[in-house]
């Protein structure tokens, strides 16, 4: 199936963490160093917060409060009501790379993933961990040996689901009600772990490079393959049922709209830090799709 692709946002640098809040498109732009909202037609671009440490994932506490990640200086921070900036929680302590994607569940928790190496120096591979960062700011591992854990998603029924960009995998786990996980699983294998930790290496070895993601109303999941420049639409056990091909390369994506059934795809021609920063290339792209938007973000 061929579905019609538009540009919705463009003149941004590298955007991720598409979120669809109160009837906007909410996203991080890192190296116009600023989280940006949209109107569903594009119009009324607003700047909504400032992130000079480089922005990355979003989210919302029950009472409204806006969580995001300051990756630089590896922090997860908060948006007070009267529109300060305070520091939620910091993670330098518990991470070995930029902490980066994020999922903030109903209540209040955000699961927060991280490089794990210095990607953008080219460093080997190393496996690394998960965070909670509890609603007063606590932060608690919660898992480890993940292969690059970034976009998550938490299903209606409580699961949650990490992408392992650089384990051909998205992983699994139940969430209990005080927040540990259980039951760790593989909910989807694309193919095996690499061989190699080299990153020139391990790329080519990859059948899907999964990274941002979302679910919709059926149970599948939506994930950026951000090796192959395509979204897909994937069922648990690994099924690919549809493939979205924007044009370029693609890291994020998001159901929303005023029906849900949009998909916004965050696209750049690739993720190099140096040339991401001098250019203003990157686009926010969308288009229309049949089974709308579940689960959270």
């Amino acid at each position: 199936m061929t579905r019609e692709i538009t540009t919705l946002v463009s003149g941004m640098s590298y955007t991720e963490c598409p979120r669809w809040h109160e009837g906007r498109l909410w996203f991080a732009d890192f190296y116009t160093h600023a989280i940006y909202s949209v109107g569903e037609d594009g119009s009324d671009l607003r700047t909504e917060v400032e992130v000079p440490q480089q922005p990355s994932g979003i989210g919302w506490l029950p009472d409204g409060r806006l969580l995001y990640v300051s990756m630089k200086d590896s922090s997860v921070m908060r948006r007070e009501t009267d529109g300060s900036l305070v520091v939620h929680a910091d993670v330098s302590a518990f991470v070995t790379g930029h902490p980066n994607d994020m999922v903030v569940d109903a209540d209040g928790r955000a699961w927060l993933g991280n490089f794990g190496f210095d990607l953008m120096a080219g460093a080997d591979i190393e496996p690394t961990v998960l965070l909670r960062v509890d609603p007063d700011g606590t932060v608690e591992q919660v898992a480890d040996d993940l292969w690059f854990p970034n976009g998550s998603v938490v299903t209606d029924d409580g699961v949650l689901l990490v992408d392992e960009t650089f384990g051909n995998r998205v992983s699994a786990f139940d969430i209990a009600d005080d927040g540990t996980l259980t039951n760790r699983r593989i909910w989807a294998q694309f193919g095996e772990l690499p061989t190699s930790r080299v990153i020139a290496e391990a790329l080519h070895q990859a059948s899907v490079g999964p990274d941002g993601c979302g679910l919709d109303v059926e149970g599948a999941l939506w994930l950026a393959d951000a090796i192959n420049g395509r979204v897909l639409r994937v069922r648990e056990g690994g099924e690919i049922l549809e493939e979205i091909s924007p044009g370029t390369g693609v890291f994020a994506c998001m159901l929303g709209g005023s029906d849900g059934r949009t998909l916004f795809m965050s696209c750049a021609p690739d993720f190099d830090e140096h040339a991401r920063s001098a250019a203003r290339e990157a686009e926010i792209r969308t288009c229309t799709v049949d089974v709308p938007h579940g689960g959270r973000p």
